[in-house]
């Protein structure tokens, strides 16, 4: 069983004017918070990657290591800080399920010999929906070596299984003001 997640929360939020981890989601007091509590019901330990801590309730974090921000850099401080596989999610990804997890964590279980397990929408393969096995810290130590920080390309470099979801919201990132506001009425709307 895959016991770690983390929640990818180091990003500038230059797009949202604000430090969106920090914005109240789902009852919460951040979605940081939300990530956090949702993810530990799956998951015996959840991480929070970020560059400095900055949150009002206990978890574990990884320190990006680098200043610069991508997704690339913090995925190689959280392989070099916990040493093994591990379940990737945006901060900024609340709307994602905990069915759609559970459905990736099986692919996980019954296909080993791939390196990356990740979720593919209309709009394509979404890397920071994504579990990762150790194996791919070289090929990713490698990219960048070169330069080049682009998760997709990593991904391709490794073998890989997609799971197509159909939900067009799953995915939905809160970059900007009116993307937050249309997933916390989503959320409001759901059904329980």
């Amino acid at each position: 069983m895959l016991a770690n997640a983390v929640i990818l929360a180091g990003g500038k939020s230059s797009r949202m004017g604000s430090d969106k981890a920090l914005l109240p989601f789902g009852g919460y007091p951040t979605l940081a918070e939300y990530q956090y509590r949702r993810l530990s019901i799956l998951f015996e330990n959840v991480y929070i990657s970020t560059k400095e801590d900055k949150f009002d309730f206990e978890a574990p974090l990884i320190l990006d290591k680098e200043k610069s921000s991508s997704p690339l850099l913090a995925a190689a401080s959280i392989f070099e800080t916990i040493q093994d596989d591990f379940f990737l999610i945006a901060v900024d990804m609340p709307l994602l399920d905990i069915e759609s997890i559970k459905k990736l964590l099986k692919l996980y279980r019954e296909q080993p010999e791939s390196a990356v397990y990740l979720f593919e929408s209309a709009e394509g393969l979404e890397p920071t929906a994504a579990i990762y096995r150790q194996r791919c810290y070289k090929t990713l130590r490698e990219q960048l070596r070169a330069g080049r920080h682009s998760m997709r390309e990593c991904i391709a470099r490794e073998p890989y299984h997609a799971l197509q979801i159909e939900s067009e919201n799953a995915f939905l990132n809160t970059n900007y003001e009116s993307e937050y506001v249309k997933a916390l009425e989503i959320y409001a709307n759901r059904e329980l």
